[in-house]
Order: C-alpha cells, then structure tokens, then sequence
C-alpha cells in the first residue's frame, strides 16, 4: 500500500470509517454560535431535521451530548466546549491552509498579526518587525495590550503571535504557549558620570534616586531581592511600566534607570549614555507566545529564529562602555 511518506497511523486514520466528518463538524459549530437548532439550520440552508440527524451522527462518533437544552436555548455541555475548542482549532488550520497555497499562487500580501504586552520595550518591537518590512508582500499589524487580553485573542486566532516579557503561567493557560526567544542582560544607566562615591555595587546606591520597573517586571522582583539581601533599601523617585518613559528618565541624569539592554541600545551607540553598570545575574528574558507548540507556519517560525540569533547577539555583547566612576 502506497503512504506517500505519511507515518502509518495517520494512514490508518484516514483510512477507518470513524474518520470525523468536517461538515458535521461546521454545523456543530453553527449550532453552538446561534444556540438554537432552527436558527443554525437557516444560516445552513438546510432542515433543522437534517442539522439535528448530523448533530445526533457527530456526539454518536464522540461518544458524548454536545448540548442540553435550557428553555428554549441550546447550551454546550463540558464535552460540547472541549469540542468547540478543538472545532475552531481545526477550522483555523483550515483557513491558514487556504490562504497559505491561495497567497502563494497570487503573490497576494501576508499578513502578521502581532501582539506586545503594554510595557514591552518599543525597541525590541522595532528590531522584530524591522525584517519583515524588506519585501513589499508583507503587512503587518501590531496590537498592544495586556498580557491576559492578548492571550484570549490568540486563543481566538485574532492575533498569530504575542511578544511578551513575561511567560504564561502552564497552570494557568493550557492552549497557549510560551517560546523563549532569549534573554537580555540589564543595566542600571543614567545620562550623567556617576561621581562622588568609591563604593562597589550595590553598596553605591544607597541614597541615589533610582528609577525602576513596576513590581509587575521579573526584573523588578530581581532587583529588590538582590537589593534586600545586601540590607539596602532603595531610593525609588519612579515607578514606570512604560519603557519609553523609563529611558528619558534615565537620560534626564536625575537618577539611574534599571533597563534591560535592549531599551537603550541606540543611546548607547550616540553616546548620550554617561553611565552603564552591569547588574550581576539580572537578565530580562523575552518571550513569543502562540497558539500551538510549534511554528506551523515555516515563514514564521523562520522570523522567530531570525530574531532569536539577533537576542543572542545582544546578549552576549553586555559589555558597556562607561563605567561606575566617573
């Protein structure tokens, strides 16, 4: 028997009867939006008697109700959302099956749907999207927002990936994942020389006006503890989400500004940055978060390595060059 390369048990899976039917499948879904058997068959354009036999023929193959009815409104069972889940799943793989082999033929525009968590810094954005905006077949559109918003729109398939510096909880999330993208050393910077003490770290913050990440940042955490276990307590003048905020207060030279690398990486290049110190162990980590384990879509999964290569460079570029004394 011919296989065409495909592992025997997919064959023998579309091979047996029980094999699941995709139409059935659409008209469960059509039932489940509309919640009403009638309503569903008239979007269908076919009898409600014919909806309700398919429906019957689907939860038969399954081997569980789909519905119960509540009034006169149909409501899904807990096996009925498991199976919606998975219906709109397979409904979107379907769709980006079409769109892949219909774009590819037509030379037609892709488009990446992108998400940022609200704090993530403007520049690691700029950096990933950068790329993408060499050929003339690409567009994309980026949405920020927070973390759990931009987590049920990739659920929804609105969004294709999220960047975020912050992971997705497995306990708490278990139909997106978390891909690590690489980690960026952090810095304490200031657009002043930093003078008058012969203190090493982190002794030398003591008294000094500092500018930090909110408590919500890892890095933040990070910080304190470290701070904590030396008996300092900080002089915090800021507390700031935004890291475009948090990089002109560090260049106004009132205070040092705790960023990860990559948030002032072209200050660092013009030279406004007067100080730069290394923060022993502290790393900002980035993250791309999907809607499936892996990249299915090798244009994408290409981007993300892509990027993924120019993290790894910056991280292991983490010299700076001003220094504690000034």
């Amino acid at each position: 028997m011919l296989s065409f390369g495909y592992p025997e048990r997919m064959v023998e899976m579309l091979e047996t009867p029980e094999w699941l039917n995709y139409h059935h499948l659409r008209h469960f879904w059509m039932i489940a939006r509309h919640r009403s058997m009638t309503r569903a068959a008239e979007a269908l354009n076919i009898s409600p008697s014919t909806l309700s036999e398919q429906l019957g023929e689907l939860e038969e193959w399954l081997g569980q109700p789909l519905f119960e009815r509540r009034g006169r409104t149909l409501h899904l069972t807990e096996s009925g959302q498991v199976a919606l889940q998975h219906a709109e799943t397979i409904f979107e793989t379907g769709r980006e099956l079409m769109t892949s082999f219909r774009s590819a033929n037509r030379g037609e525009q892709r488009v990446l749907r992108l998400g940022a968590v609200g704090p993530l810094s403007k520049n690691l954005q700029f950096d990933f999207i950068q790329p993408l905006l060499a050929g003339d077949r690409t567009k994309v559109v980026v949405v920020a927002g927070g973390l759990d918003q931009l987590a049920r729109q990739l659920r929804e398939h609105r969004l294709d990936l999220v960047l975020s510096n912050i992971p997705l909880r497995a306990d708490q999330e278990h139909n997106v994942f978390n891909h690590l993208l690489g980690e960026v050393p952090v810095f304490l910077v200031g657009g002043r020389p930093l003078k008058g003490t012969r203190q090493r770290f982190p002794h030398f913050l003591r008294g000094r006006p500092l500018f930090l990440p909110s408590h919500q940042s890892h890095v933040r955490m990070d910080f304190d503890l470290l701070l904590r276990k030396a008996g300092i307590e900080p002089e915090v003048r800021a507390e700031v989400d935004d890291m475009a905020l948090l990089r002109l207060l560090a260049l106004s030279g009132e205070g040092l500004a705790l960023v990860s690398k990559i948030v002032v990486e072209r200050e660092l290049e013009s030279r406004q940055i007067k100080f730069m110190l290394r923060v022993p162990g502290l790393v900002e980590r980035f993250y791309a978060l999907t809607a499936r384990k892996r990249f299915e879509n090798a244009w994408l999964g290409t981007i993300v390595e892509a990027f993924r290569a120019r993290l790894q460079i910056l991280g292991s570029n983490a010299r700076g060059r001003p220094q504690a004394n000034g």
